[in-house]
């Protein structure tokens, strides 16, 4: 269980979770939850499952980037293309921002016994049929953070455009206890 850590000054930090100390070793931490950017909340508790709205890839309040994922030989427009490689480091963002979410109204992420559900959106060149691996940004990071409880069923969708011209946005449902 978490418990509270003593700074050089001696002051106490907030309790940091199991699950937040694995992603500090990745060399990540949670921001705050990104607000909503259309009438909606971004996580909500039905039961023992959480289940988060779509999450795009904002770091420090800002998108970090705009159009379609295209693997640059598809290409069919002038439109500003993102490459899978970039994508799929995306999908790997909207996760950790949809955790925020999650401990938003959970409190404490070590109370997450399973990922249930991943569900990825691509907002892809009509050429390009890369979605999974795209996705695989957030499978494999909460994989690497959850261990066994981060498998989960998934669903990896092209899409024609997405919100604020997103590359990727993707939803979490969680069980916690």
């Amino acid at each position: 269980m978490s418990t509270p850590s003593e700074t050089t000054s001696g002051a106490v930090n907030a309790p940091v979770s199991a699950v937040e100390q694995r992603l500090a070793e990745l060399g990540l931490s949670l921001p705050e939850v990104a607000a909503p950017v259309a009438a909606y909340v971004p996580a909500v508790i039905t039961g023992s499952h959480v289940y988060t709205s779509g999450q795009l890839p904002f770091i420090n309040g800002k998108l970090e980037a705009t159009g379609k994922v295209s693997s640059g030989t598809e290409g069919t427009s002038d439109e500003p293309t993102v490459s899978p490689e970039d994508a799929k480091a995306y999908a790997a963002v909207c996760a950790i921002n949809a955790l925020a979410a999650i401990k938003s109204v959970i409190g404490d992420l070590d109370r997450i016994t399973r990922i249930v559900k991943v569900v990825g959106f691509v907002s892809s060149d009509p050429a390009f049929t890369g979605q999974p691996g795209v996705i695989n940004g957030a499978s494999e990071l909460l994989g690497q953070v959850f261990g066994d409880a981060g498998q989960h069923a998934r669903s990896a969708v092209g899409v024609s455009v997405l919100p604020l011209d997103s590359p990727v946005e993707v939803e979490l449902i969680a069980e916690f206890s």
